[in-house]
């Protein structure tokens, strides 16, 4: 066992003999909440785990994903959100979207076609400003309006 394990090792068994975490924790100079998380995790627990992240942009990216991101673009015109999440759910293949976004960038892929509504409109006027119409209707029988 490394130095660091064993010593977390006779803190937690002080804290199961003593049973009072303040104490403990003055003693060997550390907080509650890590104490209790090496108790909680066990022997096989008190060693270091690593910080490196699950995932990061600048993962490498081979030939295979390259051509499956630029399929996903061009067949079913995509964009990066989507094509993130199809690449998780068909393939397994986790990428970030920024990732995801560079190789488009780099392929030199045209951007997403977006329809925008229509800017022109019909605008109401009369000859006399302010003029208003009002129309009234009345059922007068089925299917018959006056």
């Amino acid at each position: 066992m490394e130095k660091e394990v064993r010593q977390r090792l006779q803190w937690v068994k002080l804290y199961e003999e003593s049973g009072d975490a303040g104490f403990v924790c003055r003693r060997c100079g550390i907080s509650r909440p890590t104490l209790r998380k090496w108790w909680k995790r066990g022997i096989e627990g008190l060693q270091s785990l690593s910080r490196r992240p699950h995932s990061f942009p600048a993962t490498k990216i081979n030939q295979e994903c390259i051509e499956l991101i630029i399929e996903l673009r061009t067949k079913r015109n995509l964009g990066a959100w989507r094509i993130q999440s199809e690449l998780k759910r068909l393939y397994g293949i986790l990428l970030a979207v920024a990732a995801i976004h560079k190789v488009l960038c780099r392929q030199k892929v045209r951007p997403l076609i977006t329809f925008r509504r229509k800017t022109d409109f019909t605008r109401y006027q009369r000859p006399i400003p302010g003029e208003r119409i009002q129309m009234d209707t009345c059922k007068i029988g089925p299917g018959l309006y006056q």
